[in-house]
């Protein structure tokens, strides 16, 4: 188990809260780890247009997002069992390096398929990192306060979300978007600063569960599973039963990965874990395209599109500090329905705009963006909510297993989908449909999936 100088049981959570000197080193070292992640998050969906045109690499641009998706499954599970015997320390730092080495291989990357390689390295720092703040969380704040922390990790997002794609369009255009990349490495050090006070505050003694081994080969079969049914669903029609194939046994591996039950929507923690999963699906799949469609039916610039992504940034963080105010006079199924809701509604208006777009309306590019917001404003509400529940079922033997299975649904449901998407792209494009009408039905699809398993959440 790991203790900490602030005690998760401390009588005096309800007194103070998460900026009061007994958590504010804890705090500022947080939220500024997740800052910096959001930053390169932004940045990167801004410029990979501009990237998978300079490396004449669309036909692996869902690709290029669900690759560090899909590996950070095995980053997760390695660091929710690593977290649970030793502390979250080591994972910590580990993930901070792989992050780097893999932000390194991007910016110089020569072709696309490097680039993937990279993004893999990088999804494996990432998905470590998720696991081990959230770990930290659970350690240290008292759970009264946990929603005002994972609220604040959401504000975290507002200044890469005001600034990150505006920044990110500059630099690509003054000097490249390998700058991109190579220039967030700077910040990850910056991070790994602030952060420092906050490791060493933890103390670690090697009495957690051991998870079993198999967890993390699992994880890599998924993984591997989730990138082959994109590469094989994109390479013609032979090759797509592959791609049914790996689906399959991404599910599978899914099963053994997720709490049982997941798949079909338990009550309790599994529907949790479900929800999370079914959102991150839902909405990352239709944010992955929306600078793109942005750019090829309303002809806006990379910088006029990614204003879309700063304003959901900020309300993404309002909706959020919004449920962390209500506190206990919402519960937290409540608030995951409620959010989940949202999210539905947004997709569906989003879905309705393309659509209409596609058919010859002249619709303003405003109404994309005001349904995308709406989702986010969706996903702000109940995302937070969906981490303390799933805290709150945790004890300090399983904290860990219980964080790496949320992030692996978080992670590999948005993975799936991409990839799903990528596939479904290319068949429209070969077929004479609109693909952007396609994908952007599929990520709705997924979305009354997801407000279905919010109201099983419930124990």
């Amino acid at each position: 188990m790991v203790t900490s100088t602030t005690s998760s049981g401390s009588p005096t959570g309800r007194r103070d809260g998460i900026l009061s000197p007994t958590y504010l080193a804890m705090t500022v070292g947080m939220f500024g780890l997740i800052a910096f992640a959001a930053f390169e998050a932004m940045a990167v969906t801004t410029v990979m247009p501009s990237v998978a045109r300079d490396l004449d690499g669309f036909d692996l641009y869902a690709l290029s997002f669900a690759a560090p998706l899909a590996s950070g499954v095995v980053g997760m599970v390695g660091a929710g069992t690593w977290s649970d015997r030793v502390g979250p320390r080591g994972p910590l730092l580990f993930a901070m390096a792989l992050f780097s080495l893999g932000l390194l291989v991007c910016g110089t990357a020569p072709t696309m398929e490097v680039l993937i390689a990279g993004r893999v390295v990088q999804g494996l720092g990432g998905g470590a990192l998720v696991v081990g703040v959230y770990v930290v969380v659970g350690l240290v704040y008292p759970s009264v306060l946990q929603p005002a922390i994972f609220a604040s990790f959401a504000a975290a997002w507002v200044l890469p979300s005001l600034f990150g794609p505006g920044l990110a369009a500059l630099v690509a255009g003054a000097v490249g978007w390998r700058w991109v990349f190579t220039g967030t490495i700077g910040m990850v050090l910056l991070a790994l600063v602030l952060i420092a006070p906050t490791l060493r505050r933890l103390v670690a003694h090697p009495e957690g569960t051991a998870t079993s081994a198999s967890r993390l080969g699992w994880a890599c079969v998924a993984a591997v599973a989730v990138l082959a049914l994109e590469l094989l669903g994109s390479a013609g029609a032979l090759a797509r039963v592959g791609a049914l194939g790996a689906l399959l046994v991404v599910l599978v591996a899914l099963a053994r990965l997720l709490p049982v039950g997941t798949l079909t929507g338990r009550r309790g923690l599994p529907a949790v874990v479900a929800t999370r999963g079914l959102l991150a699906a839902s909405f990352f799949s239709a944010e992955a395209y929306l600078v793109y469609v942005l750019q090829d039916r309303w002809s806006l610039s990379v910088g006029q599109a990614g204003v879309a992504l700063t304003i959901v940034g900020v309300v993404w963080a309002v909706a959020s500090q919004g449920q962390s105010r209500l506190g206990d006079r919402i519960t937290h199924e409540r608030a995951m329905r409620w959010g989940a809701a949202v999210v539905l509604v947004g997709l569906l208006a989003l879905v309705v705009t393309v659509a209409l777009r596609a058919g010859g309306s002249d619709l303003p590019a405003v109404l994309p963006i005001a349904a995308y917001v709406l989702a986010g404003a969706g996903m702000g509400f109940a995302y937070p909510r969906t981490s303390v529940a799933m805290l709150a079922e945790s004890t300090d033997r399983d904290r860990g297993l219980n964080t790496s299975a949320l992030s692996v649904a978080d992670s590999l449901g948005a993975a799936l989908a991409l990839s799903v998407s990528g596939v479904a792209f290319a068949a429209a494009q070969s077929g004479g449909r609109d693909p952007f009408v396609v994908v952007y039905a599929l990520a709705g699809v997924i979305g009354v999936l997801g407000a279905s398993a919010a109201v099983r959440t419930r124990s």
